[in-house]
């Protein structure tokens, strides 16, 4: 089991990193499957945080309006991060938003994960729930959810109860961002988005229109993930 790592959450305006921003990150430096530094911050986004956004994250416009830009923060979120394994339920989406913005000053940034989400897929039977809240209960896990400080600690506590539970070797992929212009979602990936939504009362906080199709993708094999598997018609 990797216990040195930087367990990592971000909230954000929407599941974009080319159209939307960054409002908050947490981050949780472990060493030894303990926590030995955290870093915490809003962020102000420069647009109005849409009110769907804020009704599942609590976060506002007057929240983030004194706060720091991203590029005011990315020096500090990097020297934090350095070079450690970076872990989340999810991780690609936190990764591609800081990736992201490193990116739009052209600086490169590779990273070593574990995704959470994946190992419980691993790891729970496929009926099982694996949304993060949902593992939280599970475990017996209290925390405060869609805060980036408290999801990623929970991300943490989520790893280290499915390495306890399974003995599982932990897998860890390699990250690479490309910046470039993502396809725009299917007709077909609507039709069915919106299905599965209406299906499982989902209430989304994105513009289902507004996703690319590998968003479209992530987000249908999600929710098929974490509430059962419905005829695909892709």
């Amino acid at each position: 089991m990797i216990k040195d790592f930087v367990a990592i959450d971000l909230e954000t305006t929407g599941l974009s990193p080319y159209d939307n921003k960054i409002i908050e990150l947490g981050a949780v430096r472990y060493r030894d499957g303990k926590p030995v530094d955290q870093y915490n911050t809003l962020i102000n986004p420069g647009v109005h945080i849409p009110e769907r956004i804020t009704e599942i994250t609590g976060i506002d416009d007057d929240m983030v309006s004194k706060a720091p830009y991203i590029d005011d923060e990315l020096d500090r979120i990097m020297e934090f991060i350095g070079n450690d394994v970076i872990l989340g339920h999810n991780v690609i989406f936190d990764y591609t938003f800081i990736a992201g913005a490193l990116a739009g000053h052209s600086i490169e940034y590779s990273a070593k994960a574990i995704d959470t989400l994946k190992f419980a897929k691993k790891v729970l039977p496929a009926n099982e729930s694996k949304n993060l809240e949902h593992l939280c209960e599970m475990f017996d896990i209290v925390t405060i959810h869609h805060r980036a400080y408290e999801d990623a600690m929970s991300a943490a506590n989520v790893y280290f109860r499915l390495c306890e539970l399974s003995g599982e070797e932990t897998i860890v992929e390699q990250y690479h961002f490309k910046k470039q212009k993502a396809a725009g979602i299917t007709p077909k990936q609507v039709n069915y988005l919106k299905s599965l939504i209406e299906r499982h009362n989902i209430k989304p906080g994105y513009i289902i229109e507004n996703l690319t199709k590998s968003q479209a993708s992530r987000e249908i094999d999600r929710i098929l993930s974490e509430y059962g598997i419905m005829r695909r018609q892709l």
